[in-house]
């Protein structure tokens, strides 16, 4: 299998996890007890970035569950490109869910009700209910809380974090072991696999994935700029990354 982290790698490793016996499941219906794979993505830095994910995942027959931002700065889930990327995995046969950021709003904020907000927000975008929710961020409080948020589950409560296997790519690699050596896939119970996006972009560093998004989010305000302001003219803007001449 793929060691690099790629579209091809997450291909491989889904195929792995299926000849192991794996089914895949929703939040929903996976069973703490049963061979049942939840493949959930938290998305970072834009729904575009999601997509050959959700290809491979299509490829493969399983449908998973994506988690946005609606008070992203790096990205605006409103925008024409957002809209269009969030049907397409629509209509992949994914889910688009929530993923909410308790640091958007003030510590004495209403948190339910700001969740509540932001779902209506999204289901007016996509016409689909939202059914979940991701924290982004969480803090230990919200770990293992079995509290709903604005009526609906979320990805850290007691079914899903701790009956469940949990294992995470967080900042671009499996600081606590791979998903084929975890536990609960030794045992063949039910494991809740997290990625974000943007580490799959190809075979490259953490750093170098980042960098890509850093150009293309550049190049696009370029070209926002231009078709908005006219006294703009793009590609007089260059930027140079950390290491290069």
């Amino acid at each position: 299998m793929n060691s690099a982290f790629s579209p091809q790698a997450y291909s491989d490793l889904l195929a792995a996890l299926l000849a192991r016996g794996y089914a895949v499941r929703d939040f929903a219906t996976a069973q703490p007890d049963r061979a049942d794979l939840i493949l959930r993505h938290d998305v970072d830095v834009g729904p575009g970035y999601a997509l050959p994910m959700a290809e491979a995942e299509a490829a493969l027959g399983v449908s998973a569950s994506y988690f946005v931002l609606t008070t992203s700065p790096l990205y605006n889930v409103g925008a024409a490109d957002c809209r269009a990327a969030l049907a397409r995995l629509l209509q992949l046969g994914h889910r688009v869910d929530l993923h909410f950021d308790p640091a958007a709003y003030p510590a004495d904020a209403d948190r339910d009700a700001a969740a509540a907000r932001e779902c209506d927000w999204l289901q007016a975008i996509t016409g689909q209910p939202v059914g979940m929710v991701s924290f982004h961020r969480p803090s230990p409080d919200l770990l293992n809380n079995p509290a709903t948020l604005a009526g609906r589950p979320h990805a850290y409560q007691p079914r899903y974090f701790s009956a469940m296997g949990y294992c995470s790519d967080s900042r671009g690699g499996w600081h606590k072991g791979a998903p084929l050596q975890h536990a609960a896939v030794a045992a063949g119970t039910a494991l809740q696999l997290l990625t974000h996006p943007i580490w799959w972009l190809g075979d490259g560093t953490p750093q170098a994935a980042l960098e890509r998004y850093l150009s293309d989010r550049i190049a696009g305000l370029d070209a926002a700029l231009a078709a908005n302001v006219t006294t703009h003219h793009p590609g007089r803007i260059a930027v140079t990354f950390k290491g290069e001449a």
